[in-house]
């Protein structure tokens, strides 16, 4: 301001009694202390809306979280499992299964071998060399498919699992399948396909045709290592016919068979 410049006293006070009204004041008493009054929600001063609260939502809990979760704790029930007193004696470990949530397919065998057993994942030996070539051929790769066996326990010497081994496991198997979601499904062999269709037919009676397990549609082939005893390669041929049916299934391309 000029020195010259006349003060203009009403002017500098409309300016400070508008500044302490937008800093909340109303009034101010002669010879009293000043007296603040908090603004209700909504109420305008100088032309400035105060806003009211706005909750934040949090945001809804992940549900392939949670199935995880109880997938962990299914294989931590299943690792202190003795209702087969035989098979809980002998076993190293028990072997859950492998892959993603939601995957497209899910291989399932009977039951874990020698090298199961002692590396605690399902086909893992021969079998399971054998099994990722038909995955692969299919145009999969191992890690995007899930497998699994419907016992979790090594019977000894390798044997088939009787019918009470096969009940006391199947809740183990249901729980697992239905936390694990898979949209197509391939029983691999006779002991597997009949504890999953709950049958008495042979594999080779049950192959070659489309069956529903808890919704999902289901396939049976071979078992790897009976077809890998198979000097003929008939069932090689037969097990790619089982595997051109699920591709057709799924509106999925069938790759050209390599050699072998």
């Amino acid at each position: 301001m000029a020195r010259n410049e006349p003060i203009n006293l009403t002017r500098q006070l409309r300016f400070h009694l508008e500044s302490l009204r937008a800093a909340g004041v109303l009034f101010v008493p002669r010879g009293e202390p000043l007296k603040f009054h908090a603004l209700p929600v909504q109420q305008e001063v100088v032309g400035v809306t105060v806003p009211a609260p706005v909750a934040v939502a949090e945001p809804p809990p992940d549900p392939s979280i949670e199935r995880r979760r109880e997938l962990t704790v299914l294989a931590a029930e299943i690792a202190t499992c003795d209702k087969c007193p035989e098979l809980s004696s002998t076993r190293t470990q028990t072997v859950f299964g492998v892959g993603p949530l939601n995957a497209e397919v899910a291989f399932v065998g009977e039951a874990p071998g020698a090298d199961e057993d002692r590396q605690g994942e399902p086909f893992v030996g021969k079998a399971g060399q054998f099994l990722t070539r038909i995955i692969n051929g299919c145009g999969f790769k191992r890690e995007e498919v899930y497998i699994f066996n419907t016992l979790k326990c090594r019977p000894p010497g390798n044997r088939t699992p009787t019918p009470d081994e096969c009940t006391n496991c199947r809740p183990f198997f249901e729980k697992q399948f239905d936390l694990v979601k898979p949209k197509f499904v391939v029983a691999l062999g006779g002991t597997a396909a009949k504890s999953l269709l709950q049958t008495t037919t042979g594999i080779s009676q049950l192959r070659g045709k489309i069956y529903e397990y808890r919704g999902v549609p289901l396939i049976c082939t071979f078992h790897p290592s009976f077809v890998m005893r198979d000097e003929s390669g008939a069932l090689k041929r037969d097990v790619w016919e089982d595997m051109k049916m699920l591709l057709r299934l799924m509106g999925r391309e069938i790759p050209k068979p390599k050699a072998g």
